[in-house]
This record gives C-alpha cells, sequence and structure tokens, in this order.
C-alpha cells in the first residue's frame, strides 16, 4: 500500500509513519500543499492522509484541485479541529473519512485499511449511463441532455453512489456511511441538504424527476424515480 502523507508538523507525521509501517505501507512525507499536490500528481497512492492548517493553506482546498486532475485516492482528514461541525465541514467538501487528533494507532491503520480496500473495490467505467444523464468519471463531470451540470466534489461523489445503487432505495444511513463516512448519525440534516441540492441541479430546466424521496425509507434514483 503506497500512501501519501500531507503534515507539517514533524512529530505527528514521524508517529504516523511509525504506525503504517507496522502493516508494511510505504509512505511519501510532504509538508506543505505545494508539495503533496506535486506528489500526489507523480505518483499514484493508494491513500492520501491530509493535515487541515498547513503552512501553505488548509488542508480542504486542495481535495478539490485534486479531483479536477483526476487524482481518484481516497483522503483521510487528520486533524487537531475534531468537533462535530469540523468533522461534517471536512465529509461535505471532499473528503473521504476525518480522524479528529490524538488518535488511537489501531484506529488510524483500521481507517487507512477500509479506505484502500474500498477503493481497490471500486472499477468503474469511464462513463457511466442513465437515460440522459452522463456521469464521467474520471474527469469528475457529469452531463444531461448534453448540458454540464455544476456539481460539488460531495454532489459529484453522492450522484455517483446514486448511479450505483440505480433502482434501488438507498437509506440515509447509506448514504452518511459510504458517502461521509460516517459510522455515526451526526444529528444534523446534511444527507438531506445534499441530496436536495443535487436534486436541484438533476431537474430543474429538465423534463422528468430522476431522483426522488420514499416517504420514510430513502431515496431513489434513475428511471424508476
Amino acid at each position: 500500500m503506497r500512501v501519501l502523507l500531507i503534515e507539517d508538523d514533524e512529530g505527528t507525521a514521524a508517529y504516523v509513519v511509525r504506525v503504517l509501517e507496522r502493516i508494511g505501507a510505504e509512505i511519501e512525507h510532504c509538508r506543505d500543499l505545494a508539495s503533496g499536490l506535486n506528489a500526489a500528481l507523480t505518483a499514484p497512492c493508494d491513500v492520501l492522509i491530509l493535515d487541515r492548517m498547513l503552512p501553505d493553506g488548509e488542508g480542504l482546498d486542495l481535495i478539490a484541485r485534486l479531483r479536477e486532475a483526476a487524482v481518484e485516492a481516497p483522503v483521510l482528514m487528520l486533524s487537531a479541529l475534531g468537533s462535530a461541525s469540523h468533522r461534517v465541514d471536512g465529509l461535505e467538501r471532499g473528503a473521504d473519512d476525518y480522524l479528529p487528533k490524538p488518535f488511537e494507532p489501531a484506529e488510524l491503520i483500521a481507517r487507512v485499511k477500509a479506505l484502500a480496500r474500498r477503493a481497490g473495490q471500486q472499477a468503474h467505467p469511464a462513463i457511466m449511463v442513465s437515460g440522459d444523464i452522463e456521469l464521467h468519471v474520471k474527469a469528475r463531470a457529469a452531463h444531461r441532455a448534453g448540458k454540464s451540470l455544476a456539481l460539488s466534489p460531495k454532489e459529484f461523489d453522492l450522484l455517483k453512489y446514486f448511479f450505483e445503487h440505480e433502482g434501488v432505495t438507498v437509506t440515509r444511513e447509506m448514504l452518511l456511511r459510504d458517502v461521509w463516512g460516517m459510522n455515526f448519525d451526526p444529528q444534523t440534516n446534511v444527507v438531506d441538504v445534499n441530496v436536495s441540492r443535487l436534486r436541484r441541479k438533476l431537474e430543474e430546466g429538465f423534463d422528468g424527476a430522476v431522483l426522488r424521496t420514499v416517504r420514510g425509507e430513502g431515496y431513489l434514483f434513475g428511471a424508476a424515480a
């Protein structure tokens, strides 16, 4: 497993390296956003571990730039900003998982393994199609009836998940777990808000509903909607 670690605190970085070397991971360590972006674009990694507070900016800002460059490695945020609101913010802005500092070695290992395993299982065609909607996986772009849809990174992840479960009722718990990486309910309306935004972008100005709420159960995407 190859891990790219972007962390400016030398003590934390050394600790993460020691922990992940126990499972045979190869770790490349960068200390700021600029060098981290260059490393991510130069050589592929299986998991990217990213701090939020870096010398040259906010770590979350890097995620959108990575996705625009078709870097698909799952991102684990590692941050001292560990409140529920910080975690929700990080996951909404594209992080695949969020681990507050300080953390236990076993939990770091488990989360890194889970992200690597999930990424390894995701074999997608270059283009996914449902009706008149196209999802360009590598380019992280979506179109309906030939028109580009301006989706945020999280909205794109959400739409891809609906494509993968087309015709199946997707529960709120499934979305929290698989799209936001949460095994707990943050007691916010983060799912409802993002689904509502995605539905609006998918349907306003177009003919036909493609995403509907199944009362008391979840959401249904595709022709069945």
